[in-house]
């Protein structure tokens, strides 16, 4: 066995993408909608490939109402009672239940949420998946199982960060495959266990191994800018998802801390000891914290953000000749770099 890979595995900010020759005169004139189809699921999807984290400080049904405008998908966070998803979707429109993904972990109180949920709003497309370690045998079974019971819904599972996982979830009933460990602006996954992967590196090489088979990726984690979403696209990522640049925001959830005379919001990973406080009561006495709290100085409303990253996006189009966002996969080429970004003043 080898016991160390020594070639160079790269992030977003070890590349910068090549500009080239394009026809297009303005940002106008291109379009982010995509259409999918899956390789399960007998569903088709339309809208911008853009997904808010499960988190709740951002997978909020505020959230949701709000992005469902731009057509971009919510991943509601699980706590969520039937009760509350009652609540939200009285009275709106079909095309809500395009933008928004209902997620579960594996245990039998979670399973026994999807269904009770699913029974009311079956119109409900997408259900995610989500552990921390997708690399357990547990998680590949309990895929099968949800799969078997929900033959036509949209399944995303995650997260793992290599091929072979990717392409093993995607053949045992996964459309769409998360993947990235610990690239997360408030997940200390790496720190605490020297777990991970880099997410540029990790979107190359698992998208090589599935794009034949018909499988789908989210590059989950890991943007911090516009364009960090254009070269996870450029790379091969079907789905973009992020939870930092989206809190925050008037529609974030947690709470608003007053400092200075100035707004924040608190924003902590899932596996936070916050979170877990708040979730399960408290810290199990064999685990710890992979996750941090911080503040975030309040934002407004989500609007500037999504019009922001939209923005960018359009832009990258531009520079590569790109009209439409799916035409960007082959209109991308990358370079390794070792500075991105003038950082004089920042």
């Amino acid at each position: 066995m080898n016991k160390v890979s020594f070639d160079t595995k790269l992030d977003f900010n070890n590349v910068l993408i090549l500009p080239q020759k394009s026809s297009l005169n303005s940002r106008s004139e291109v379009n982010l909608e995509v259409e999918y189809t899956f390789l399960h699921s007998p569903l088709k999807w339309k809208g911008v490939p853009i997904m808010v984290a499960n988190m709740d400080t951002t997978g909020t049904f505020e959230m949701a109402e709000s992005l469902s405008k731009h057509k971009v998908i919510t991943c509601l966070h699980k706590y969520y009672t039937k009760d509350q998803w009652k609540n939200f979707l009285i009275n709106k429109d079909d095309s809500i239940y395009d933008y928004i993904c209902i997620s579960i972990g594996t245990s039998d109180k979670d399973y026994n949420n999807l269904k009770e949920i699913l029974k009311e709003y079956n119109k409900i497309k997408f259900i995610m998946i989500d552990i921390a370690n997708g690399y357990s045998e547990h998680f590949i079974k309990f895929i099968k199982r949800v799969r078997e019971e929900h033959k036509d819904k949209i399944i995303i599972a995650g997260n793992v960060v290599t091929a072979d996982l990717t392409e093993e979830l995607i053949n045992n009933g996964a459309d769409i495959v998360k993947i990235g460990i610990g690239p997360g602006s408030v997940c200390t996954t790496r720190k605490k266990t020297g777990i991970g992967y880099p997410q540029m590196s990790c979107i190359l090489e698992c998208e090589s191994r599935i794009r034949k088979k018909g499988g789908r990726i989210i590059s989950d984690g890991g943007c911090t800018c516009p364009g960090d979403f254009s070269k996870a696209f450029g790379g091969g990522a079907d789905f973009v998802m992020s939870g930092g640049m989206f809190s925050g925001h008037e529609e974030s959830g947690g709470e608003i801390v007053e400092k200075n005379g100035e707004k924040y919001k608190l924003f902590y990973g899932m596996s936070s000891k916050k979170a877990m406080e708040k979730h399960s009561g408290s810290v199990a006495n064999y685990r710890t914290s992979e996750g941090k709290e911080v503040l975030i100085k309040y934002k407004g409303s989500v609007e500037n953000t999504i019009k922001d990253i939209l923005g960018g996006i359009r832009s990258t189009c531009t520079y590569v000749g790109a009209k439409k966002l799916i035409e960007l996969y082959d209109k991308v080429s990358f370079i390794k770099v070792t500075q991105q970004l003038n950082s004089i003043y920042s």
